[in-house]
C-alpha cells in the first residue's frame, strides 16, 4: 500500500499538520510513531474525522518534539486508562499534536507499556513519518478495549482481510 494513492484524500489540516510534525522529528534520537486517528488516515481510512496527531517517543525527544512545534509539557490528563511521563500539547499547528512518552495503558489492576514492536515508513510530499504496522495497532486498540478501539479494530481487520 502506497501513500501516494490517497495523500490526496487527506483533509488539508492533517496533511499540513502531518508534514510539520515529520520535519520537526527529522532529528529525534529514538523510534518514533504516529498511531490513532491520524495513523488510520495513513493507512487509507480517510473517511473518519481525526481531532488530532498522536506521537509517541521517547522523552527525551517528546520534550525536543514538543519545542520544534512550539508545544509544551502539560500536566497528564490522567484519563484513568492511560498515563504517560511526558504528555505534552502543540495546540498552534494546523491540528492539535499531542505527544506521549512512556505511554501506558490500565489492564485491570496492572499497568502495561504501550510498544509497538514494528515500525513502518510512509511520506507526505518527501517527509518521512513512521506509523505501526496495522496488526500493531490493533493490539493496542483490543488492549484499550474502549468502545470507539474495538470499533476502530473492526475497521482496520477489514482493511487488512
Amino acid at each position: 500500500m502506497s501513500l501516494d494513492d490517497f495523500q490526496s484524500d487527506l483533509p488539508q489540516d492533517l496533511q499540513d499538520g502531518l508534514i510539520a510534525v515529520g520535519e520537526a522529528a527529522r532529528d529525534l534520537r529514538e523510534p518514533w510513531w504516529i498511531f490513532g486517528g491520524a495513523a488510520m488516515a495513513l493507512y487509507g481510512l480517510t473517511d473518519l474525522h481525526v481531532p488530532d496527531i498522536d506521537v509517541l517517543c521517547a522523552p527525551r525527544d517528546a520534550r525536543a518534539l514538543l519545542a520544534a512545534l512550539d508545544g509544551q509539557v502539560v500536566a497528564d490528563p490522567g484519563e484513568g486508562l492511560f498515563r504517560s511521563a511526558v504528555f505534552g500539547r502543540a495546540p498552534d499547528q494546523p491540528i492539535l499534536v499531542e505527544v506521549m512518552a512512556d505511554l501506558e495503558t490500565r489492564d485491570g489492576a496492572e499497568w502495561r507499556p504501550v510498544v509497538f514492536t514494528s515500525r513502518r515508513r510512509v511520506f507526505i510530499d518527501d517527509v518521512p513519518l513512521f506509523v505501526p504496522d496495522i496488526r500493531d495497532h490493533i493490539a493496542l486498540y483490543r488492549l484499550f478495549g474502549r468502545p470507539k478501539d474495538l470499533a476502530r479494530v473492526e475497521r482496520l481487520e477489514r482493511l487488512i482481510a
